[in-house]
Protein backbone atom coordinates (compact mmCIF):
# COMPACT_ATOMS: atom_id res chain seq x y z
CA UNK A 1 0.00 0.00 0.00
CA UNK A 2 1.49 3.24 -1.47
CA UNK A 3 0.11 6.62 0.84
CA UNK A 4 1.19 9.71 -0.79
CA UNK A 5 1.06 12.23 2.13
CA UNK A 6 1.16 15.73 1.45
CA UNK A 7 1.11 18.34 4.30
CA UNK A 8 0.34 21.92 4.69
CA UNK A 9 1.14 23.64 8.29
CA UNK A 10 -0.39 27.21 9.23
CA UNK A 11 0.02 28.26 12.54
CA UNK A 12 -3.99 27.15 13.27
CA UNK A 13 -4.39 24.56 11.12
CA UNK A 14 -2.83 21.67 9.01
CA UNK A 15 -4.06 20.19 6.17
CA UNK A 16 -3.32 16.80 4.89
CA UNK A 17 -4.25 14.86 1.40
CA UNK A 18 -4.26 11.51 1.33
CA UNK A 19 -4.40 9.63 -2.09
CA UNK A 20 -4.13 5.33 -2.10
CA UNK A 21 -2.86 4.82 -5.38
CA UNK A 22 -1.63 1.00 -4.63
CA UNK A 23 -2.72 -2.18 -6.89
CA UNK A 24 -4.19 -4.95 -5.59
CA UNK A 25 -3.78 -4.20 -2.28
CA UNK A 26 -5.83 -5.73 0.92
CA UNK A 27 -9.43 -4.44 1.47
CA UNK A 28 -8.40 -4.09 5.36
CA UNK A 29 -5.73 -1.56 4.58
CA UNK A 30 -7.64 0.44 2.35
CA UNK A 31 -9.96 0.94 5.18
CA UNK A 32 -7.76 1.85 7.73
CA UNK A 33 -6.82 4.70 5.18
CA UNK A 34 -10.20 6.17 4.91
CA UNK A 35 -10.28 5.40 9.22
CA UNK A 36 -7.99 7.58 9.12
CA UNK A 37 -9.00 10.18 6.87
CA UNK A 38 -12.31 9.88 8.69
CA UNK A 39 -10.56 10.39 12.01
CA UNK A 40 -8.42 13.49 10.90
CA UNK A 41 -11.21 15.12 9.39
CA UNK A 42 -13.14 15.35 12.79
CA UNK A 43 -9.96 16.85 14.07
CA UNK A 44 -9.33 19.55 11.58
CA UNK A 45 -13.21 20.59 11.81
CA UNK A 46 -12.52 22.00 15.30
CA UNK A 47 -10.35 24.50 13.16
CA UNK A 48 -12.96 25.66 10.89
CA UNK A 49 -14.55 29.25 12.15
CA UNK A 50 -16.63 32.00 10.40
CA UNK A 51 -15.35 34.85 12.81
CA UNK A 52 -18.56 35.48 13.82
CA UNK A 53 -20.48 36.36 10.63
CA UNK A 54 -23.76 36.55 10.97
CA UNK A 55 -26.55 38.26 9.01
CA UNK A 56 -28.12 41.58 10.49
CA UNK A 57 -31.68 41.63 9.06
CA UNK A 58 -34.80 39.85 10.92
CA UNK A 59 -38.10 39.13 9.28
CA UNK A 60 -40.78 41.77 10.02
CA UNK A 61 -43.98 40.35 11.90
CA UNK A 62 -46.94 41.72 9.77
CA UNK A 63 -48.87 42.51 12.99
CA UNK A 64 -46.84 44.97 13.43
CA UNK A 65 -48.53 46.99 10.42
CA UNK A 66 -51.38 48.30 12.22
CA UNK A 67 -54.39 49.17 9.90
CA UNK A 68 -57.20 48.59 11.59
CA UNK A 69 -58.07 52.25 12.07
CA UNK A 70 -57.46 53.07 8.28
CA UNK A 71 -59.76 49.85 7.94
CA UNK A 72 -62.23 50.52 10.27
CA UNK A 73 -64.61 52.11 7.70
CA UNK A 74 -64.82 48.73 5.34
CA UNK A 75 -66.84 46.39 5.37
CA UNK A 76 -65.57 42.96 6.78
CA UNK A 77 -66.53 39.56 4.94
CA UNK A 78 -64.38 36.24 5.13
CA UNK A 79 -65.52 35.71 1.33
CA UNK A 80 -63.83 39.08 0.46
CA UNK A 81 -60.62 37.27 -0.89
CA UNK A 82 -60.88 36.99 -4.77
CA UNK A 83 -61.08 33.39 -6.24
CA UNK A 84 -58.75 31.93 -8.53
CA UNK A 85 -61.49 32.53 -11.56
CA UNK A 86 -62.46 36.25 -9.85
CA UNK A 87 -63.05 37.88 -13.55
CA UNK A 88 -65.98 36.05 -14.47
CA UNK A 89 -67.75 37.99 -11.76
CA UNK A 90 -68.27 40.83 -14.39
CA UNK A 91 -70.46 38.70 -16.20
CA UNK A 92 -68.69 39.17 -19.55
CA UNK A 93 -68.40 35.78 -22.04
CA UNK A 94 -66.27 37.32 -24.43
CA UNK A 95 -63.58 38.39 -21.62
CA UNK A 96 -63.69 34.48 -20.83
CA UNK A 97 -62.49 33.87 -24.07
CA UNK A 98 -59.56 36.19 -24.03
CA UNK A 99 -58.53 35.19 -20.61
CA UNK A 100 -58.65 31.00 -21.58
CA UNK A 101 -56.99 31.95 -24.89
CA UNK A 102 -54.31 33.89 -22.71
CA UNK A 103 -53.96 31.08 -20.22
CA UNK A 104 -52.91 28.88 -23.68
CA UNK A 105 -51.06 30.83 -25.44
CA UNK A 106 -49.28 33.77 -24.19
CA UNK A 107 -45.62 34.06 -24.50
CA UNK A 108 -45.20 35.39 -21.18
CA UNK A 109 -46.96 33.10 -19.04
CA UNK A 110 -44.78 30.49 -21.46
CA UNK A 111 -41.26 31.97 -19.99
CA UNK A 112 -42.20 31.78 -16.76
CA UNK A 113 -43.49 27.79 -17.17
CA UNK A 114 -39.96 27.72 -19.00
CA UNK A 115 -38.63 29.18 -15.97
CA UNK A 116 -40.14 26.81 -13.66
CA UNK A 117 -38.79 23.79 -15.77
CA UNK A 118 -35.38 25.25 -15.33
CA UNK A 119 -35.73 25.96 -11.57
CA UNK A 120 -36.55 22.14 -11.58
CA UNK A 121 -33.50 20.65 -13.39
CA UNK A 122 -31.14 22.64 -11.23
CA UNK A 123 -33.04 20.60 -8.32
CA UNK A 124 -31.89 17.88 -10.06
CA UNK A 125 -28.31 18.92 -11.02
CA UNK A 126 -28.08 19.62 -6.78
CA UNK A 127 -29.48 16.48 -5.80
CA UNK A 128 -26.96 14.32 -8.69
CA UNK A 129 -24.13 15.45 -5.83
CA UNK A 130 -25.85 13.48 -2.67
CA UNK A 131 -24.97 10.11 -5.07
CA UNK A 132 -22.57 8.63 -6.22
CA UNK A 133 -21.01 8.92 -9.49
CA UNK A 134 -20.07 6.10 -12.39
CA UNK A 135 -18.48 6.78 -14.96
CA UNK A 136 -16.44 4.74 -18.12
CA UNK A 137 -13.34 5.46 -19.52
CA UNK A 138 -11.04 4.07 -22.40
CA UNK A 139 -8.11 5.31 -23.78
CA UNK A 140 -5.72 3.98 -26.08
CA UNK A 141 -2.99 5.90 -27.50
CA UNK A 142 0.41 5.47 -29.47
CA UNK A 143 3.76 6.51 -28.31
CA UNK A 144 7.37 7.21 -28.70
CA UNK A 145 8.97 5.95 -25.16
CA UNK A 146 11.95 8.21 -24.34
CA UNK A 147 15.45 6.76 -24.07
CA UNK A 148 16.09 8.47 -20.93
CA UNK A 149 13.09 8.13 -18.94
CA UNK A 150 12.17 5.44 -16.08
CA UNK A 151 10.69 3.49 -19.08
CA UNK A 152 13.67 0.48 -19.27
CA UNK A 153 14.91 -1.27 -22.27
CA UNK A 154 13.36 -3.07 -24.34
CA UNK A 155 10.35 -0.68 -24.54
CA UNK A 156 12.94 2.77 -24.10
CA UNK A 157 13.03 4.46 -27.42
CA UNK A 158 10.71 2.37 -29.08
CA UNK A 159 6.85 3.11 -29.65
CA UNK A 160 4.35 0.98 -28.45
CA UNK A 161 0.31 1.81 -27.70
CA UNK A 162 -1.07 2.56 -24.42
CA UNK A 163 -4.27 1.22 -23.12
CA UNK A 164 -6.64 1.35 -20.57
CA UNK A 165 -10.16 0.77 -19.26
CA UNK A 166 -11.50 1.74 -16.24
CA UNK A 167 -14.92 2.15 -14.48
CA UNK A 168 -14.73 4.92 -11.95
CA UNK A 169 -16.06 5.94 -8.84
CA UNK A 170 -16.17 9.01 -6.61
CA UNK A 171 -18.34 9.99 -4.01
CA UNK A 172 -18.50 13.05 -1.52
CA UNK A 173 -19.39 12.60 1.86
CA UNK A 174 -21.25 15.36 2.82
CA UNK A 175 -20.68 15.88 6.51
CA UNK A 176 -21.12 19.35 7.39
CA UNK A 177 -24.48 19.39 5.14
CA UNK A 178 -22.99 21.42 2.30
CA UNK A 179 -24.80 19.27 -0.34
CA UNK A 180 -28.02 18.84 1.37
CA UNK A 181 -28.34 22.71 1.92
CA UNK A 182 -27.43 23.19 -1.52
CA UNK A 183 -30.09 20.63 -2.56
CA UNK A 184 -32.86 22.63 -0.12
CA UNK A 185 -31.67 26.17 -1.52
CA UNK A 186 -32.28 24.88 -5.16
CA UNK A 187 -35.52 23.37 -3.97
CA UNK A 188 -36.65 26.61 -2.53
CA UNK A 189 -35.82 28.21 -5.85
CA UNK A 190 -38.08 26.39 -7.75
CA UNK A 191 -40.96 26.88 -5.61
CA UNK A 192 -40.19 30.38 -5.50
CA UNK A 193 -40.48 30.23 -9.18
CA UNK A 194 -43.66 28.48 -9.11
CA UNK A 195 -45.36 31.00 -7.28
CA UNK A 196 -43.92 33.83 -9.86
CA UNK A 197 -45.23 32.22 -12.42
CA UNK A 198 -48.62 32.40 -10.88
CA UNK A 199 -47.73 36.30 -10.21
CA UNK A 200 -46.71 36.61 -13.92
CA UNK A 201 -50.40 34.69 -14.16
CA UNK A 202 -52.07 37.50 -12.53
CA UNK A 203 -50.04 40.14 -13.92
CA UNK A 204 -51.46 39.11 -17.26
CA UNK A 205 -55.08 38.51 -16.49
CA UNK A 206 -54.93 42.14 -14.57
CA UNK A 207 -53.27 43.55 -17.58
CA UNK A 208 -56.15 42.43 -19.91
CA UNK A 209 -59.33 42.93 -17.64
CA UNK A 210 -57.94 46.44 -17.32
CA UNK A 211 -57.32 46.91 -21.12
CA UNK A 212 -60.54 44.79 -21.82
CA UNK A 213 -62.53 47.85 -19.00
CA UNK A 214 -60.63 50.94 -20.88
CA UNK A 215 -61.77 49.28 -24.56
CA UNK A 216 -65.47 49.47 -23.07
CA UNK A 217 -64.39 53.12 -21.72
CA UNK A 218 -63.46 54.01 -25.38
CA UNK A 219 -66.59 52.72 -26.95
CA UNK A 220 -68.68 54.60 -24.59
CA UNK A 221 -66.94 58.08 -25.32
CA UNK A 222 -67.10 57.00 -29.03
CA UNK A 223 -71.22 56.68 -28.05
CA UNK A 224 -70.94 59.80 -26.41
CA UNK A 225 -69.39 61.80 -29.43
CA UNK A 226 -71.83 60.35 -31.75
CA UNK A 227 -74.84 61.06 -29.65
CA UNK A 228 -73.10 64.81 -28.96
CA UNK A 229 -73.06 64.97 -33.13
CA UNK A 230 -76.16 64.30 -33.22
CA UNK A 231 -77.65 67.11 -31.10
CA UNK A 232 -74.91 69.77 -33.00
CA UNK A 233 -76.44 68.92 -35.63
CA UNK A 234 -80.35 69.43 -34.46
CA UNK A 235 -78.41 72.80 -33.08
CA UNK A 236 -77.35 73.53 -36.29
CA UNK A 237 -80.54 73.11 -37.75
CA UNK A 238 -82.28 75.47 -35.51
CA UNK A 239 -79.76 78.38 -35.82
CA UNK A 240 -80.23 77.77 -39.65
CA UNK A 241 -83.94 78.20 -39.04
CA UNK A 242 -83.40 80.95 -36.73
CA UNK A 243 -80.82 83.07 -39.35
CA UNK A 244 -83.47 82.71 -41.59
CA UNK A 245 -86.11 84.26 -39.80
CA UNK A 246 -83.50 87.03 -38.93
CA UNK A 247 -83.06 86.03 -35.23
CA UNK A 248 -79.65 85.17 -35.29
CA UNK A 249 -77.04 86.18 -37.09
CA UNK A 250 -74.26 84.72 -39.50
CA UNK A 251 -71.63 84.76 -37.06
CA UNK A 252 -74.30 82.29 -34.38
CA UNK A 253 -74.46 80.23 -37.75
CA UNK A 254 -70.68 79.69 -38.70
CA UNK A 255 -70.29 78.68 -34.42
CA UNK A 256 -72.93 76.53 -35.37
CA UNK A 257 -71.53 75.23 -38.11
CA UNK A 258 -67.84 74.94 -36.57
CA UNK A 259 -69.02 72.50 -34.02
CA UNK A 260 -69.80 69.83 -36.71
CA UNK A 261 -66.46 68.74 -37.43
CA UNK A 262 -65.37 69.19 -33.79
CA UNK A 263 -67.84 66.80 -32.95
CA UNK A 264 -66.41 64.54 -35.66
CA UNK A 265 -62.77 64.74 -34.67
CA UNK A 266 -63.95 63.61 -31.01
CA UNK A 267 -65.51 60.44 -32.33
CA UNK A 268 -62.46 60.01 -34.76
CA UNK A 269 -60.08 59.88 -31.52
CA UNK A 270 -62.28 57.66 -29.73
CA UNK A 271 -61.98 55.06 -32.61
CA UNK A 272 -58.31 55.44 -32.85
CA UNK A 273 -58.45 54.28 -28.80
CA UNK A 274 -60.77 51.37 -29.60
CA UNK A 275 -58.84 50.06 -32.38
CA UNK A 276 -55.49 50.57 -30.10
CA UNK A 277 -56.70 49.03 -26.93
CA UNK A 278 -58.02 45.60 -29.64
CA UNK A 279 -54.54 45.60 -30.78
CA UNK A 280 -52.79 46.02 -27.29
CA UNK A 281 -55.34 42.75 -26.22
CA UNK A 282 -54.44 41.18 -29.03
CA UNK A 283 -51.07 41.34 -28.10
CA UNK A 284 -51.70 40.20 -24.18
CA UNK A 285 -53.10 37.59 -25.90
CA UNK A 286 -49.98 36.31 -28.00
CA UNK A 287 -51.88 36.93 -31.29
CA UNK A 288 -51.57 39.20 -34.08
CA UNK A 289 -53.31 42.65 -34.60
CA UNK A 290 -55.98 41.05 -37.34
CA UNK A 291 -57.23 38.85 -34.13
CA UNK A 292 -57.57 42.24 -31.89
CA UNK A 293 -60.48 43.37 -34.88
CA UNK A 294 -62.74 40.37 -33.64
CA UNK A 295 -63.17 41.71 -30.68
CA UNK A 296 -66.26 43.52 -29.51
CA UNK A 297 -68.13 45.73 -27.63
CA UNK A 298 -67.76 44.73 -23.70
CA UNK A 299 -70.68 44.21 -21.27
CA UNK A 300 -69.45 44.28 -18.62
CA UNK A 301 -71.51 44.20 -14.96
CA UNK A 302 -70.96 46.07 -11.77
CA UNK A 303 -70.19 44.45 -9.32
CA UNK A 304 -71.04 44.43 -5.35
CA UNK A 305 -69.33 46.65 -2.98
CA UNK A 306 -66.05 45.94 -2.00
CA UNK A 307 -65.53 44.52 0.98
CA UNK A 308 -61.94 43.33 3.23
CA UNK A 309 -61.46 39.86 4.96
CA UNK A 310 -61.70 40.11 8.37
CA UNK A 311 -58.10 38.79 8.87
CA UNK A 312 -56.23 41.19 7.49
CA UNK A 313 -52.76 41.44 7.48
CA UNK A 314 -51.76 38.45 8.90
CA UNK A 315 -53.35 36.21 5.78
CA UNK A 316 -52.03 38.50 3.31
CA UNK A 317 -48.77 37.24 3.29
CA UNK A 318 -50.01 33.46 2.42
CA UNK A 319 -52.13 35.44 -0.59
CA UNK A 320 -50.13 38.06 -2.05
CA UNK A 321 -47.66 35.91 -4.30
CA UNK A 322 -44.87 38.60 -4.63
CA UNK A 323 -45.01 38.46 -0.69
CA UNK A 324 -44.93 34.57 -0.98
CA UNK A 325 -42.01 33.90 -3.54
CA UNK A 326 -39.73 36.68 -1.62
CA UNK A 327 -40.54 35.20 1.90
CA UNK A 328 -39.03 31.56 -0.06
CA UNK A 329 -35.96 33.76 -1.37
CA UNK A 330 -34.89 34.42 2.55
CA UNK A 331 -35.34 30.84 2.72
CA UNK A 332 -33.01 30.19 -0.27
CA UNK A 333 -30.30 32.91 1.28
CA UNK A 334 -30.28 30.95 4.66
CA UNK A 335 -29.20 27.65 2.96
CA UNK A 336 -26.79 29.57 0.95
CA UNK A 337 -25.24 30.59 4.31
CA UNK A 338 -24.96 27.10 5.42
CA UNK A 339 -23.13 26.38 2.47
CA UNK A 340 -20.91 28.92 2.15
CA UNK A 341 -20.13 27.95 6.69
CA UNK A 342 -19.54 24.32 5.63
CA UNK A 343 -17.16 25.42 3.23
CA UNK A 344 -14.57 26.23 5.98
CA UNK A 345 -14.64 22.34 6.77
CA UNK A 346 -12.81 19.71 5.62
CA UNK A 347 -13.97 17.85 2.18
CA UNK A 348 -13.91 14.29 2.12
CA UNK A 349 -14.23 12.53 -1.39
CA UNK A 350 -13.77 9.00 -1.99
CA UNK A 351 -12.59 7.65 -4.97
CA UNK A 352 -12.09 4.34 -6.94
CA UNK A 353 -11.78 2.60 -10.06
CA UNK A 354 -11.09 -1.17 -11.50
CA UNK A 355 -10.54 -1.70 -14.88
CA UNK A 356 -7.27 -2.80 -17.35
CA UNK A 357 -3.96 -1.82 -18.59
CA UNK A 358 -1.54 -2.52 -21.09
CA UNK A 359 1.44 -2.09 -23.53
CA UNK A 360 0.05 -3.60 -26.47
CA UNK A 361 -3.59 -4.81 -27.32
CA UNK A 362 -2.40 -8.94 -26.90
CA UNK A 363 -2.99 -9.08 -23.35
CA UNK A 364 -5.10 -5.82 -22.50
CA UNK A 365 -8.03 -7.70 -21.24
CA UNK A 366 -6.16 -10.58 -19.72
CA UNK A 367 -6.03 -10.73 -15.44
CA UNK A 368 -2.99 -10.03 -15.09
CA UNK A 369 -4.02 -6.30 -16.85
CA UNK A 370 -6.25 -6.17 -14.65
CA UNK A 371 -5.94 -2.51 -11.93
CA UNK A 372 -7.77 -1.46 -9.27
CA UNK A 373 -7.68 1.50 -6.80
CA UNK A 374 -9.27 3.48 -3.62
CA UNK A 375 -8.11 7.20 -3.14
CA UNK A 376 -10.10 8.75 -0.08
CA UNK A 377 -8.92 12.22 0.06
CA UNK A 378 -9.20 15.11 2.81
CA UNK A 379 -8.95 18.64 1.85
CA UNK A 380 -9.29 21.77 4.59
CA UNK A 381 -8.34 25.07 3.20
CA UNK A 382 -5.79 27.17 5.25
CA UNK A 383 -4.90 29.96 3.27
CA UNK A 384 -6.93 31.20 0.84
CA UNK A 385 -6.45 35.17 1.55
CA UNK A 386 -9.82 35.54 2.97
CA UNK A 387 -12.18 34.30 -0.02
CA UNK A 388 -13.82 31.98 1.95
CA UNK A 389 -14.68 34.46 4.47
CA UNK A 390 -15.77 37.28 1.56
CA UNK A 391 -17.84 34.43 0.10
CA UNK A 392 -19.83 34.10 3.53
CA UNK A 393 -19.86 37.87 3.94
CA UNK A 394 -21.62 37.86 0.75
CA UNK A 395 -24.33 35.50 1.23
CA UNK A 396 -24.83 37.32 4.27
CA UNK A 397 -25.64 40.75 2.52
CA UNK A 398 -27.60 38.70 0.01
CA UNK A 399 -29.65 36.85 2.99
CA UNK A 400 -30.12 40.94 4.60
CA UNK A 401 -31.34 42.04 1.26
CA UNK A 402 -33.67 39.49 0.60
CA UNK A 403 -35.45 40.15 4.11
CA UNK A 404 -35.35 43.95 3.65
CA UNK A 405 -37.01 43.54 0.31
CA UNK A 406 -39.48 40.84 1.85
CA UNK A 407 -40.09 43.75 5.00
CA UNK A 408 -40.24 46.37 1.96
CA UNK A 409 -42.60 44.22 -0.22
CA UNK A 410 -44.98 43.52 3.30
CA UNK A 411 -45.20 47.11 3.45
CA UNK A 412 -45.76 47.94 -0.22
CA UNK A 413 -48.56 44.83 -0.20
CA UNK A 414 -50.55 46.47 2.71
CA UNK A 415 -50.14 50.20 1.22
CA UNK A 416 -51.31 48.43 -1.58
CA UNK A 417 -55.04 46.89 -0.40
CA UNK A 418 -55.15 50.42 1.95
CA UNK A 419 -55.15 52.54 -1.08
CA UNK A 420 -57.53 50.43 -2.97
CA UNK A 421 -59.81 50.82 -0.47
CA UNK A 422 -59.38 54.35 0.12
CA UNK A 423 -60.55 55.10 -3.67
CA UNK A 424 -63.03 53.02 -3.59
CA UNK A 425 -64.33 54.64 -0.30
CA UNK A 426 -64.10 58.44 -1.49
CA UNK A 427 -64.92 57.47 -5.29
CA UNK A 428 -68.39 55.71 -4.27
CA UNK A 429 -68.86 60.09 -2.84
CA UNK A 430 -67.36 61.14 -5.73
CA UNK A 431 -69.81 59.49 -8.20
CA UNK A 432 -72.53 60.54 -6.32
CA UNK A 433 -71.88 64.61 -6.48
CA UNK A 434 -71.37 63.65 -9.81
CA UNK A 435 -74.56 62.42 -10.88
CA UNK A 436 -76.01 65.16 -8.82
CA UNK A 437 -73.65 67.84 -11.09
CA UNK A 438 -74.66 65.85 -14.40
CA UNK A 439 -78.39 66.13 -13.90
CA UNK A 440 -78.47 69.93 -13.62
CA UNK A 441 -75.81 70.34 -16.17
CA UNK A 442 -78.71 68.51 -18.07
CA UNK A 443 -81.15 70.60 -16.87
CA UNK A 444 -79.93 73.92 -17.81
CA UNK A 445 -79.14 72.37 -21.52
CA UNK A 446 -82.58 71.47 -21.77
CA UNK A 447 -84.04 74.92 -20.78
CA UNK A 448 -81.39 76.63 -22.87
CA UNK A 449 -82.93 74.18 -26.05
CA UNK A 450 -86.59 75.64 -25.27
CA UNK A 451 -85.34 79.21 -25.16
CA UNK A 452 -83.66 78.89 -28.56
CA UNK A 453 -86.39 77.21 -29.82
CA UNK A 454 -88.80 79.57 -29.08
CA UNK A 455 -86.43 82.45 -29.46
CA UNK A 456 -85.69 83.98 -26.53
CA UNK A 457 -82.06 82.33 -26.06
CA UNK A 458 -78.79 82.87 -27.89
CA UNK A 459 -76.05 80.32 -29.28
CA UNK A 460 -73.76 80.78 -26.76
CA UNK A 461 -76.00 79.94 -24.05
CA UNK A 462 -77.01 76.85 -25.95
CA UNK A 463 -73.31 76.28 -26.23
CA UNK A 464 -72.44 77.00 -22.46
CA UNK A 465 -74.68 74.50 -21.67
CA UNK A 466 -73.84 72.24 -23.53
CA UNK A 467 -70.22 71.88 -23.19
CA UNK A 468 -71.37 71.30 -19.48
CA UNK A 469 -73.28 68.73 -20.23
CA UNK A 470 -70.44 66.87 -21.99
CA UNK A 471 -68.07 67.49 -19.71
CA UNK A 472 -69.77 65.91 -16.39
CA UNK A 473 -71.00 63.35 -19.09
CA UNK A 474 -67.00 62.32 -20.35
CA UNK A 475 -66.64 62.69 -16.47
CA UNK A 476 -69.17 59.96 -15.45
CA UNK A 477 -67.76 57.51 -17.85
CA UNK A 478 -63.83 57.87 -16.49
CA UNK A 479 -65.87 57.60 -13.04
CA UNK A 480 -67.97 54.09 -13.92
CA UNK A 481 -64.88 52.68 -15.64
CA UNK A 482 -62.29 53.82 -12.41
CA UNK A 483 -64.84 52.07 -10.31
CA UNK A 484 -64.88 48.80 -12.06
CA UNK A 485 -60.29 49.32 -12.05
CA UNK A 486 -60.28 49.91 -8.32
CA UNK A 487 -62.16 46.62 -8.02
CA UNK A 488 -59.89 44.94 -10.48
CA UNK A 489 -56.92 46.45 -8.57
CA UNK A 490 -58.16 45.47 -5.28
CA UNK A 491 -58.27 41.72 -6.33
CA UNK A 492 -54.81 42.02 -7.86
CA UNK A 493 -53.78 43.94 -4.01
CA UNK A 494 -54.90 40.81 -2.53
CA UNK A 495 -53.78 38.19 -4.57
CA UNK A 496 -55.43 37.79 -7.49
CA UNK A 497 -56.69 34.64 -6.27
CA UNK A 498 -53.61 32.97 -5.20
CA UNK A 499 -53.95 30.51 -2.39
Amino acid sequence: MNLDIISNYSSECKTVHWSDTSIGQRHGAIWHALGVVLAATALLAGCASTGGLEPKATLKNPQELKASESLSKQVVSATAWPTQDWWKRYGDSQLDQLITEALNDSPSLRIAEARVRQAQAYVGLAESTLSPQVNGNLKSSRQQFSEHSTIPKPLAGSWNWVNEATLNFSYEFDFWGKNHAAVDAALGRANASEVDAYAARVVLLVAITQSYLRLDQAFAQQELAETVLKQRQHVLELTQQRVAAQIDSSVDLKQAELAIPLAKDQIAQAKESVDLLRNQLAALLGAGPDRGLTIGRPHLSAVAAAAIPSNLPAELIGRRPDVIAQRMRVEVFSKDIKVAKAQFYPSVNLTAFIGFQSLGFSKFLSSSSQITGVAPALSLPIFDGGRLRSNLAVHDAEYDIAVEQYNQTLVESMRDVVNQLVSIQWLAEHIEQQDQALKTAQEAYDLSIQRYKSGLGNYLQVLATQSQVLTQQHTQIDLNARALDLDISLVRALGGGYQ
